[in-house]
This record gives structure tokens, sequence and C-alpha cells, in this order.
């Protein structure tokens, strides 16, 4: 079937019907498949009509502008943008870009989604291509599928706390809490100067789990948190977990009403309005914010764990919006030469300050102020976000579930004990 045949029939299934396609199917995590060995892209002319799918509606406007830029370099060539919500894309991404009728090139999420789409043989192998040469070595690890580069990682995020230093300076809060006992301080100036410290979308999967990644790196005993506890080497019902949990209790005063019940909609409003002086989700919602109309200053804060002795992070980043091409595509030639042009410094610095997200491309200028204001946590001792080493979204979701089960008043223990029955049921 042509590409453009496929895409018609796509037309016509429509999305209840694609939507209950995907229920039907294994979901993310779930694969069973072994891991497909992929082929380079096929060479030949630059021309056909490339879709490009993705999840970072946010970034539409930077992308349509670069799309524009490349159409103009390649006129036999257009690209289009088919953008789902993140967590759309995370639970039906691969049902939608199997067999290339949507995502000619592609994005994925680092972890359980990146892993299910290489055991799809939805990538092609772009290690010794001149894209993937241009980024930075240490961070091409999310997208390796053994020795292979088969997707690039186009963003390196930082899933903390967003900061007002307005906010901040007004109650003369601590920036940078060293201990446990002093970021609940730093909520306390907050809350006695008439702000909520901490706007959690508690309601939003996927952002209201970013906070996890943070409240877990220095209290887990190992690095490989999410794998260990996935293949039942550790439990969410151990000490360290439980302790995990009652800091987590700790901040029930200091969010606001309803947190498990906010969407990351009015999460963001709380904090863009100045009602609320920090965002639980991270560094990919500046751009969101600052659409807002916030004109405040801003930073990160790490939400420090440690209770004693010097912590072994001092903060956590993640590299993901993982560029592929798609094996099935019918113009691999066109979906190679976007990712490439993508890829390039003065490219990749476009989207950068223009979505005010760090890239992974090398000796990219970042002009935007609040990426050069962040910039300085490029080189911190940050650890990769643990929550992307599950491979089973069932798993991921019923333990970080633990958190939103205590902020609604649930025990530590009861929470942690129903979480581990599920991951039992899946070891």
């Amino acid at each position: 079937m042509s590409q453009i045949s496929r895409r018609h029939a796509l037309s016509l299934f429509g999305l209840a019907g694609f939507g209950a396609a995907a229920a039907a199917c294994a979901g993310p995590g779930g694969g069973t498949a072994a891991p497909t060995t992929a082929t380079a892209p096929s060479t030949g002319a630059v021309t056909g009509e490339v879709s490009f799918a993705h999840w970072r509606g946010e970034d539409k406007v930077v992308f349509d502008e670069l799309i524009k830029r490349f159409m103009d370099a390649n006129p036999g060539t257009t690209v289009t943008q088919d953008i789902s919500t993140s967590n759309d894309y995370n639970a039906q991404g691969l049902q939608k870009v199997r067999g290339a009728a949507v995502g000619d090139a592609f994005a994925t999420f680092r972890g359980s989604q990146f892993k299910n789409f290489n055991e799809a043989g939805i990538y092609t192998d772009l290690t010794d291509t001149k894209a993937a040469s241009q980024y930075t070595d240490e961070l091409l690890a999310a997208g390796k599928n053994g020795d292979n580069v088969v997707g690039l990682p186009y963003q390196v995020v930082f899933p903390m706390p967003l900061a007002n230093l307005d906010l901040f300076d007004k109650a003369g809060a601590n920036l940078t809490p060293q201990n446990w006992d002093e970021f609940l301080g730093t909520c306390e100036s907050l809350k006695s100067s008439g702000v909520i410290p901490i706007s959690w979308p508690g309601g939003d999967v996927g952002n209201g789990g970013q906070l996890w990644n943070c409240m877990v790196v220095n209290n887990a005993p190992v690095d490989d948190v999410g794998t260990q506890i996935e293949q039942g080497k550790i439990k969410v019902t151990d000490d360290w977990f439980i302790r995990m949990l009652e800091q987590y209790r700790d901040l029930i005063p200091y969010l606001q009403p309803n947190a498990t019940g906010t969407a990351v909609e009015p999460a963001q409003n709380f904090f863009a309005q100045q009602q609320a002086a920090m965002l639980a989700t991270g560094s990919y919602h500046i751009a969101a914010v600052r659409n807002l109309g916030a004109a405040f200053p801003m930073e990160l804060v790490f939400p420090q764990t440690s209770t004693s002795g010097t912590p072994k992070y001092e903060g956590v980043y993640n590299a993901t919006f993982i560029l592929g091409v798609n094996s099935a595509s019918d113009v691999q030639p066109a979906a190679m030469a976007w990712v490439e042009f993508l890829s390039t410094p003065e490219n990749a610095a476009y989207y950068a300050n223009g979505t005010a997200q760090h890239v992974a491309v090398s000796d990219v200028n970042y002009t935007n102020p609040d990426l050069q204001r962040m910039s300085p946590w490029l080189k911190k001792k940050t650890a990769l976000a643990p929550r992307f080493q599950f491979e089973s979204l069932d798993v991921r979701n019923a333990v970080e579930a633990t958190a939103t089960a205590v902020i609604s008043g649930t025990s530590p223990q009861q929470a942690a004990e129903a979480a581990q029955t599920i991951v039992d049921e899946r070891v």
C-alpha cells in the first residue's frame, strides 16, 4: 500500500477506531517481541510528504518555522506535524506509527516506549549518520539499542520544580535547600508569605509523576531503582520507600487544594498567576508558563530529600524526545533529511531558544534568558530520571500512584502494600 493510501485508510478508520485497536493490543511495557536489529535508512532523492509524529503541541509554532526552512532548502519535500497529547502518545504511539501511515519521522519517550518501538522494529539504524555525529556522546545512550544508535535524544530536560524567584525573594525562602528539613523550611517560608508553596498536577499521571524523580534519587539504595523494583530485587514496601512516602505526606500542607485532582493546565495557571511559588513539573514547561503571561524570573529547585550526610545527587535530568526514522516509511531519504536538519547546531539552537528547552546537540548557543539562567544545571551532578527505567507502564503507574494515595490520605504503609501487590503480579 502506498504512503498516501495508507494515510487515507487511517483517516477513514478514525480516532475512535484507532483507540479501540490500541486498546486491543498489548500496552506499552507489555511487548514480548525480541529486539529487532535495525537497518540503515535508505538513500535517494529527498522528495515526498513526510509525517512528523510527536506530542509537543507547545512546540508547534517553532517546528512550523523549521519546517518552512527545511522545505525552502528541499523544494520537492513537504513536512506535516501529527501531534497528540503526551498521555495519548505514550499509550498509543506505537500503534499510531506502525506501518508509517503516520510518523515517517517520529519521537519517543525514553524508557518503555523507546523499548517497545525497538522490539517492534520501528526504528532504523542511525549509528553512522551525520545526524548522530552532532550529539553529545554521553547523551546518546538514551537512544541506543545495544551498541547501535537508533534514536537521537533531542531534549535535555530537568524534571524538577520551577521556582518564581520574585516570590522566593519576597518570602526570604531558601532556593538551594541541602536536606529535607531545609526544603520544608523553604515551603514554610513561602506559605507564611501568603502563597501556595507548590502547585502539583496530581490529577495528570504524566506530569504529576515527575516529582517522583526528585523524591527517589537520594532515598533509593541503588541508581537503577525502577529496574530493580520491576525485577523484584527491591520492593516498595522496603523502609527506604516508606520513608520517601512519609516525605510526600510532609508536603500536604504546602500543596494547592485538591492537588490530586488538579490537571496540568490549572497547575500551570496557579504558577503563572503567581498564586504558587513552585510548579512541580519541570523545565519543559517554561515556554508554556511564559505563554500564559508569566514575566517573573524562574529557576529550578531540587527538593533535597537527604536527611543526613552528603547527598549523592544535586538534581535530576532526562534525555528524551528521541528522534527516529520509521523503518516502514516510503520516504525514508526525506525523513532522514528532516531529522538531520533538526540535528544541526544552528537549527537545534533555534528549537532550544524558541521552546526554552535544552538540547543534546553539541555546540549549541543558548540565547534564551531562561536557558542561560538554568544552563549551570547541565554541569551539576544530576541523576538520569529514574521513572523512565520502568519497562512496564502498569508497574510504573502503580509505584507512582503510591504518592497520590498518600497525599489523598492513605497511610504510606497501606499505599506501598497495594502497589507491591500489583508489582508482584507482573514480576
